[in-house]
């Protein structure tokens, strides 16, 4: 396994452990399954693992893992999808969510947490689901005023280590708060070969992830890539149910040319796509939607064959595939 430094966070395993598919969101597991595949992603070095009280059960699956007492190398985020809570709220809000969290994971500090709330504009509009966003998206003024206070105070009370933002929200407002100070000190940031957020995706305006991990990487900032085989779209086959006209359903009838290619070079598309997003410039370490130790495998051979050869990259991106 290698290892990248985090900007101020520090050296983290080049793979993290993403709770989603320990929690059953990216197809079934058992709990059993689930546990086995914790310990065997720190016995091939990873140690970093992120959670989030939305990812169903899988921050019990930590607490019933290491039972309150994890090896003191290994670090865990959780998160808070925020919303827009009433004026003034904002802070037990985080509190509430954070004490949560530590809860269910039997942990007495988070090492990162993550607002994982969108960031919009404060008059923005939504063209996907608006009527909603005052549960998934946080005002501009919102995060300024109340959230980054609550984080900072969070952080000076010993409750987190560090705090971080998911950068899946309004482009140019990901790109106000990477600029903002105080800053996050880790952002989570689509990485994979499509550009692609999928359903995160609400806003219109053209998908600016590339552009998030440059003005990230040049503040100091750590980078966690997101979404490296975009829910599944970038796999051999969705192991989950679901409509045509779902986004991820979308991205992978889009994705048919990578997995002819993938056929091409005699290669796994889910490995292709993880060597890809290993890749990219200024992810320090791409988080994993693994629900079991088979998945976990084929990730940890992706991160062992090292950087892509340029003639299979190039190929790769004249494919054509990537979001406006």
């Amino acid at each position: 396994m290698r290892y990248a430094q985090l900007g101020s966070f520090g050296p983290v395993s080049r793979l993290t452990l993403g709770g989603g598919g320990l929690g059953s969101l990216w197809g079934e597991t058992t709990a059993d399954e689930a546990i086995a595949t914790v310990h065997a992603a720190l016995d091939a070095g990873i140690d970093l693992i992120d959670t989030a009280p939305s990812y169903r059960d899988c921050e019990a699956v930590i607490g019933a893992a290491f039972g309150g007492a994890p090896p003191t190398h290994v670090r865990f985020t959780t998160k808070c999808q925020l919303g827009e809570p009433p004026r003034g709220d904002v802070a037990a809000h985080l509190e509430t969510s954070l004490d949560a969290s530590l809860s269910a994971m039997r942990l007495e500090r988070a090492d990162i947490f993550f607002l994982h709330s969108n960031i919009r504009p404060d008059d923005y509009r939504y063209a996907r689901f608006d009527d909603r966003r005052t549960g998934f998206a946080t005002p501009w003024s919102m995060y300024v005023e109340e959230v980054v206070p609550a984080m900072e105070r969070l952080r000076a009370s010993g409750r987190i280590g560090h705090w971080g933002i998911t950068g899946t929200g309004v482009p140019q407002e990901i790109l106000s708060a990477i600029a903002h100070d105080p800053a996050p000190s880790v952002v989570q940031a689509v990485a994979n070969l499509m550009d692609s957020a999928g359903s995160m995706r609400a806003y219109a305006e053209p998908a600016r992830p590339r552009e998030i991990i440059a003005a990230a990487k040049a503040r100091g900032q750590g980078v966690l890539g997101i979404r490296a085989v975009q829910a599944g779209a970038l796999t051999s086959g969705i192991d989950r149910t679901m409509k045509d006209s779902h986004p991820e359903a979308a991205d992978y009838r889009r994705a048919e040319r990578f997995r002819a290619l993938c056929a091409d070079l005699g290669e796994d598309p889910a490995v292709l796509a993880h060597r890809y997003a290993l890749d990219m410039e200024g992810v320090d370490s791409v988080i994993l939607g693994v629900k079991n130790r088979a998945e976990l495998a084929d990730c940890l051979r992706a991160e062992a064959a090292g950087p892509l050869p340029g003639d299979v990259r190039a190929r790769i991106d004249a494919l054509g595939l990537t979001q406006a």
